[in-house]
């Protein structure tokens, strides 16, 4: 937390203003916040990492919900996801935990609960991909849901676009190299790399088609290809029909149109984007290798800039 703090005090001040005070999500290891602590403070905000939220009633040992609530492969069992959806924020110390936060992160991760999704499907029983974490689903789900709710501007990177179309009701591809097999096609791993001579994955640089110009994508990117997206990802949001949501950015790839970024239209400011900015903000801020091959700094920091933006705007 010392390290927070730190680089919460050099945000410069904006206009005689206090910096906003932008959320970050809820997970297990802090080490996983520091490219979006970066990307926020150099954006000009001010990062606060959100406790975790809890269903009211609900057993935990420690941080973890009791295994009693857990099904197969960790996977939340049906009754209770039921119960997520149902109650979603009410009676959990949601208001507590987002006090005085005027914007939220939502950051990559392991593949959501299927029991979560507004039609629940099975898993898809690949044990190389089996990483579901019923815990942080649970505490993202009530952390989307109160934001959503209370018209608090939301940025959702991958996973958390995930978590956006999730509980905005729309389905998920629980994997896009099965989804393009059952399509008669080959994945040429452009969502994510293939494993190296290491064993080691590696972000995919790939262009994002900008479908709509009315859309708050193109009010960042003022253009109608994004180039060197970092995508890092095995599943998609699959459809919005039925939903609140808008598609304002896919992939084609092979004849294979992927979902890249989705809106809440019915609210002030929500945006979910399947590629990581924050990825290519600390590529360039620490001179990776490869950082010419991602979209620049100020490129990425637009997304961080814009959700400031909206925050103060209200």
């Amino acid at each position: 937390m010392a390290f927070i703090l730190c680089l919460v005090m050099v945000v410069p001040a904006m206009s005689g203003t206090e910096p906003v005070r932008v959320g970050i999500a809820w997970q297990r290891s802090a080490d996983n916040y520091d490219r979006i602590i970066h990307s926020i403070v150099a954006a000009g905000g001010e990062p606060v990492i959100l406790e975790q939220l809890r269903p009211a009633g609900w057993d935990y040992d420690g941080k973890n919900i009791s295994s009693a609530y857990l099904g197969e492969h960790g996977i939340l069992q049906q009754p209770w996801a039921d119960q997520v959806k149902r109650d979603t924020w009410h009676g959990s110390n949601a208001e507590k935990a987002l006090q005085g936060v005027q914007a939220v992160v939502f950051l990559g991760g392991g593949d959501v609960c299927p029991t979560l999704f507004a039609t629940p499907q099975t898993w898809h029983g690949m044990e190389a991909e089996g990483d579901h974490d019923a815990t942080r689903d649970v505490s993202e789900y009530l952390t989307m849901a109160y934001c959503l709710d209370h018209d608090i501007p939301v940025l959702g990177l991958c996973r958390g676009m995930q978590l956006l179309g999730v509980v905005s009701g729309a389905p998920l591809i629980q994997d896009l190299p099965t989804y393009y097999t059952c399509l008669g096609k080959t994945d040429h791993y452009v969502h994510r790399s293939n494993y190296d001579y290491e064993g080691n994955r590696h972000y995919s640089p790939h262009d994002v088609v900008v479908t709509n110009r009315r859309s708050l994508l193109w009010s960042i990117v003022h253009t109608d290809t994004i180039h060197g997206a970092p995508s890092w990802h095995h599943q998609a949001v699959g459809d919005v029909t039925g939903t609140p949501l808008r598609v304002t950015g896919v992939a084609e790839h092979d004849g294979i149109t992927v979902i890249e970024a989705i809106e809440r239209p019915d609210k002030r400011w929500v945006l979910g984007v399947q590629y990581h900015p924050e990825t290519a903000v600390r590529k360039h801020l620490h001179h990776e290798d490869d950082e010419a091959r991602f979209m620049s700094l100020n490129e990425g920091l637009a997304y961080f800039r814009a959700l400031i933006q909206a925050a103060k705007a209200q």
